[in-house]
């Protein structure tokens, strides 16, 4: 992981996945072309990874969710909800990443110099870092896990 890949899963503890969705219609294809593409797991993945301590915010993994029985329906259903309902905090993101900064994981400096521009843009999302990409070959959606019983 990178400073950027810690920043997007901040981001997305913090503001779930509103930034990701232009249209209902544009989400399904996105989705539809994501499950063609994305082959079967290539590592351990859980179905679900918990964003934050004090929400339902997580990260549904593609390749295990369909291969346990995943509806992609309600899946859909979930992010489009997710991205509709859930209210984001400037106020969470910052606490999230003073809480990243003192784990001193990375060199405050680059997280400091990281973070700068990012404030003065009001915290826009990042794609992953092209090294987390490349090991990790990332396939989920960001909901709140209750928006999943179907």
């Amino acid at each position: 992981m990178q400073i950027q890949d810690v920043y997007k899963l901040l981001h997305q503890a913090a503001f779930g996945s509103e930034h990701a969705v232009p249209s209902a219609e544009r989400a399904r294809a996105w989705l539809e072309r994501e499950f063609a593409a994305m082959g079967a797991a290539t590592i351990d993945e859980p179905v679900f990874d918990p964003l934050s301590p004090n929400t339902e915010i997580v990260r549904v993994h593609l390749r295990p969710f369909i291969a346990q029985g995943g509806d992609p329906e309600i899946l859909l259903n979930a992010f489009l909800c997710t991205a509709n309902e859930f209210e984001g905090s400037k106020v969470s993101f910052e606490q999230y990443w003073d809480v990243a900064l003192h784990l001193k994981h990375f060199d405050i400096k680059d997280m400091n110099d990281f973070i700068t521009p990012m404030r003065l843009q009001e915290y826009p999302a990042v794609h992953h870092s092209t090294y987390y990409r490349d090991e990790y070959h990332p396939a989920y959606r960001v909901v709140l896990k209750s928006l999943l019983k179907g």
